[in-house]
């Protein structure tokens, strides 16, 4: 009976460790909305989520410092459900989807601020122009994914900027030049998630 117990305690720290442990993720673009919304000339308040996103994150939940997110925005993924407003908003006056088919955001610091929560510092590019950004974010869940049987983690998270700042001023401050941006994400690993890797 002893031998029994000592093994499951072993199995359970092996998988407890896994997750404790730095562990890469990928992020899944089916169940990830980045979602910006803005105000329309004190009317409205429109959104556009940017969907087909790519990219990883690593998080150590031992040393959350040493954690880090990658991700990549493709402009034909820019979906605010108004198609003219698309063409729009893909065009030169604003993201200039044909030259900058991409945004990006690479952290540089990740801190936890209390539990279950983390202050993400890193650097957005659009449109060829990079100034940082701070998103505040929560740790959802981390642990083995029912379905695939592999480590994976979620996150929701939420920023504001200034898209005059990325050369995307127009018609501001009538349409507001500040944007809110909301994000839930998923992420999962690619080895089993007892096997600590």
């Amino acid at each position: 009976m002893s031998k029994r117990f000592l093994l499951t305690a072993a199995l359970a720290a092996a998988s407890a460790n896994a997750f404790a442990a730095g562990v890469t993720y990928k992020l899944d673009p089916t169940h990830t909305n980045v979602i910006a919304s803005w105000n329309h000339f004190g009317f409205s308040n429109p959104s556009a989520n940017f969907g087909g996103v790519e990219g990883t994150l690593v998080y150590d939940a031992a040393d959350v410092a040493r954690s880090s997110v990658q991700v990549t925005l493709p402009l034909s993924g820019m979906d605010s459900f108004v198609p003219k407003l698309d063409e729009h908003l893909r065009g030169p006056d604003f993201f200039d989807a044909a030259r900058f088919p991409e945004a990006r955001f690479s952290s540089t610091r990740v801190e936890a601020v209390a539990a279950g929560k983390l202050r993400i510092t890193g650097d957005l590019t659009i449109r060829g122009v990079t100034r940082p950004l701070v998103l505040d974010a929560t740790l959802n869940k981390a642990g083995e994914h029912p379905m695939l049987k592999v480590a994976a983690i979620g996150f929701d998270a939420t920023a504001t900027l200034k898209r005059s700042a990325f050369g995307l001023g127009g018609f501001a401050p009538a349409v507001s030049d500040e944007v809110t941006l909301r994000i839930s994400t998923e992420a999962s690993a690619s080895a089993p998630a007892a096997a600590g890797k």
